[in-house]
């Protein structure tokens, strides 16, 4: 099977998708089952908009369910009853002017809140799906401008027949993929829908769509009057009971597949295009709403996506398309453009507008540019516009050449690009399409601004895949970690957290410059009520004289495919809080007395006071580790005892100055793992006291030498200091491995004793320890590598063996003395005189 990767987006929601096998299914590794509640499915999907409807919720861990959040206004909730672990049944009240379309919505109960469901919203009367509906021969009836709620089973085709007039169009639009939530690969409904004649002959057919994605959409006018069969079915004949749900809306609604232009000004009356699904075109005037943009100190603004319900005589759309609105001035593409070298002029900052409306079209505009200023240009079409168009945009400098490309960015279709002007003269942007298609649904914006330092925030993901919330105990702690995405701005960031439920207050602490997680600590006071909230997050920092603001962007993921890739994606710009049952137990991470040094290491504490009857395990793991900190997060207050000691490490390199330090703290519940927070710790990361010099050291066995170590001062700092040699080799010992030290010593020396079977070679594991104690507490630093060499002693010299062959020679005999020579007669009467 071919695989067609394509992105879009529905109300902020991102769709990727990719042809897939559905019968293969992949594992996922995934954490503990958790206490947080899961919403599968629900049944029904919607409601009609103006009236009352009961939607029954199916998951787990719901027996404790007691509120309901809804991202935004208009449907109220009546009744919300858990029925089961496994059920529970919610009666809503929705407005009679509420806008069609998918509304997020998540579950609070008393142990934390549930993934993000959406409940779709509609103007036409719902009729349920009677099976068996499964042969084309006996399809279930059903009236004109309706929307069927029903479910595709394993290989299941579902037929519904419709009577039409000569003339009267019909137009089906599936709501498949867009009410799934699978994060394994799984079962996932990729919906094929057909309008067959009576003869059994497809008249029209969509599997995939620009508009939907997954989710098709097809019309068809008949010349003459008669009953027509709808079908739906997977694309790959898979489906499976219950969790394949679908919507599908069948009528004469008019459906829009395209407006033109894509983008307006706020507060202004759009005067577009809208072309709908089977070709035709209708001019209409869109008061475009205030407020969706604030311009920044610079000048430069930006656009936002906004939705757009068609209405006419034949009824209203079911779900939305959508376009961009904001402050920026409007350029509309002026033929001919297509040479990049003479396309015509316009000012900057805008959003350019246009359609490449035939194949091999290239879309050209001009603006001037400054020299050393830089722009950002940024292209909507498949991923905001549901445009066919798969975009690729260059930068041209006033010579002609390119400057810059960008065709997808970041796993998204539309591209963006940023660059600096070489030279003062006009700039020229082109877009085009990768495969040179076009056509009257290829529309587009690109937003052209300057470029501007700025950050975005989003929430780091706890467990896998599954977006952030924070459950907070009555009477203890939660927390979540923000994340900062930089573009060009990295100064300290502050934040504000606003829409917090009664009794929740948050610690938030600053992000320091350059770094991109900080984490936010929520608290409950012991008279708090179990309750939800969707909170935001703004976060604000300081660049010479302007301010620069960031706001919250929470990714969920929805449908995840092969290789975990992302099928449907929802983002939001609120997460949710929840007042949870308060922990069986007290818990404190004990703030210590003194610093960590830089290559050195520590130990926390942390203390559980058990309340009565709760004996079981705790276990212990970071929330957030400070850069350059490790921390031991095998850790546990096992059954039976009341604390345990954290070892935390710092590298060379760890960011010095004060850290918050927070653990997070699980234990078992009836409903699986719960876990909550420790209140934060600021744990100071100092510069380490000493440097140390290491000699190379040799000795050789049955010996004892003394090992001098230079020592040289970093930094004052008080307490009392201890020095110790670790990291001997076997067979090696020192009497005396701890030294008392000053910061005035230059040298520590330690005396070794190298025992005579100590093994020989070279050693390269000296390490010392400076040990500093203050107030009662001891922190340490460690450094190393020394070097000590172990030989054997040298032995007795041998003699050569010329000298052994010499040795054995006989000794030469001393010659015997000559005989003395006889004296004369006068030399004799001489010594006689004398003698005398």
């Amino acid at each position: 099977m071919n695989l067609q990767l394509v992105r879009d987006r529905m109300r902020n929601h991102i769709f990727v998708q990719s042809a897939l096998s559905l019968m293969l299914a992949i594992s996922m590794a995934g954490p503990a089952l958790a206490a947080f509640p899961q919403v599968l499915y629900h049944h029904p999907l919607g409601a009609t908009r103006g009236g009352e409807a009961t939607v029954v919720l199916k998951g787990s861990r719901l027996g404790d369910a007691r509120q309901i959040l809804f991202d935004d206004p208009g449907i109220e909730v009546l009744e919300l009853k858990p029925t089961d672990e496994k059920s529970v049944e919610l009666k809503i009240k929705t407005e009679k002017d509420l806008a069609p379309g998918r509304y997020p919505f998540r579950l609070v109960t008393a142990s934390g809140v549930s993934n993000l469901r959406f409940l779709s919203i509609g103007t036409m009367p719902m009729v349920m799906e009677k099976e068996p509906n499964n042969q084309f021969d006996a399809p279930q009836p059903i009236p004109m401008d309706c929307t069927i709620e029903g479910n595709v089973d394993r290989e299941d085709i579902d037929y519904f027949q419709v009577e039409l007039k000569a003339g009267q169009r019909l137009t089906v639009e599936v709501e498949g993929l867009r009410h799934r939530w699978v994060l394994n690969n799984r079962d996932i409904l990729d919906p094929h829908i057909a309008i067959l004649n009576e003869k059994r002959f497809e008249v029209a057919s969509c599997d995939d769509s620009p508009l939907f994605q997954q989710d098709g959409v097809c019309s068809f006018t008949p010349e003459e009057a008669g009953k027509y069969v709808v079908a739906i079915r997977d694309s790959s004949f898979g489906g499976q009971k219950n969790v394949c749900g679908y919507r599908l809306h069948v009528g004469s609604f008019p459906r829009p597949t395209t407006i033109v232009p894509a983008a307006g000004m706020q507060g202004d009356v759009l005067n577009a295009s809208m072309i709908d699904v089977d070709g035709s075109v209708r001019d209409v005037s869109l008061q475009l709403p205030t407020g969706l943009i604030d311009s920044d100190s610079t000048g430069d603004q930006g656009t936002r996506e906004w939705s757009v319900i068609s209405e006419d005589d034949h009824g209203v759309s079911p779900t939305p398309n959508w376009i961009r609105v904001g402050n920026l001035p409007i350029v509309h593409e002026v033929e001919p453009n297509n040479n990049h070298r003479d396309a015509p002029k316009c000012e900057i900052p805008a959003v350019l507008c246009g359609v490449l409306g035939e194949a091999n079209d290239f879309d050209c505009f001009s603006f001037e540019c400054k020299k050393g200023k830089a722009y950002r240009v940024q292209l909507y079409a498949r991923e905001t516009l549901r445009s066919p168009l798969d975009g690729v945009v260059n930068v041209f400098g006033p010579d002609g050449k390119t400057i810059k490309s960008a065709d997808d960015v970041g796993g998204s279709p539309d591209g963006f690009l940023t660059f600096s002007a070489g030279v003062d003269g006009f700039h020229t942007v082109r877009v085009y399409d990768h495969l040179r298609t076009g056509g009257p649904l290829h529309n587009y914006s690109i937003e052209v601004t300057h470029q501007v330092p700025n950050f975005k925030l989003d929430l780091k993901e706890l467990r896998r895949d599954e977006a952030a919330i924070v459950p907070v105990p009555i009477g203890g702690h939660g927390a979540m970690v923000l994340r900062a995405t930089r573009d060009g701005f990295n100064e300290e960031i502050e934040f504000e957290i606003e829409g917090l439920p009664e009794g929740v207050t948050a610690q938030t602490f600053p992000m320091p410059k350059g770094r991109v997680e900080i984490p936010v600590v929520f608290s409950a006071s012991a008279d708090a009520k179990l309750n939800g909230a969707l909170f935001d997050v703004t976060g604000r920092g300081k660049l010479r004289d302007r301010e620069v603001t960031g706001n919250l962007q929470q990714n969920h993921k929805i449908v995840l495919g092969q290789n975990r890739r992302a099928m449907l994606q929802h983002l939001t710009d609120r997460a949710a809080v929840a007042v949870c049952e308060a922990m069986p137990f007290d818990v404190e991470l004990v703030q210590p007395k003194t610093p960590i040094l830089r290559r050195g290491d520590k130990e926390l504490l942390v203390k559980i006071q058990r309340h009565e009857g709760f004996d079981s395990t705790v276990s212990i793991k970071t929330l957030y580790t400070p850069p350059g900190i490790a921390v031991n997060n095998s850790r546990k207050i096992e059954k039976g005892k009341t604390e345990v000691i954290v070892p935390v490490t710092a590298n060379a390199n760890a960011a010095l100055g004060a850290w918050p330090i927070v653990m997070q703290i699980s234990y078992a519940t009836k409903r699986g793992a719960a876990t909550v927070t420790t209140a934060p710790i600021m744990l100071d990361v100092e510069m380490p006291v000493f440097n140390f010099s290491f000699p190379r050291t040799a000795a050789e066995t049955g010996t004892e030498i003394s090992l001098t170590v230079g020592v040289e001062k970093q930094r004052d700092i008080e307490g009392d200091l201890e020095i110790e040699l670790v990291g001997l080799p076997n067979g090696v010992t020192s009497p005396e491995p701890i030294q008392k030290a000053t910061l005035s010593d230059t040298a520590v020396t330690f005396p070794l004793v190298i025992d005579a079977k100590a093994k020989t070679g070279t050693h390269k594991t000296l390490v010392v320890r400076t040990r500093v104690t203050r107030d009662g507490e001891s922190f340490m630093q460690t450094d190393g590598q020394g070097e000590l060499r172990i030989d054997k002693p040298l032995p007795k010299k041998e003699p050569k063996a010329k000298e052994k062959k010499a040795e054995k020679k006989p000794v030469a005999k001393p010659k015997a003395k000559a005989a003395p020579k006889p004296l004369s007669r006068l030399e004799q009467l001489r010594q006689q005189k004398e003698a005398s």
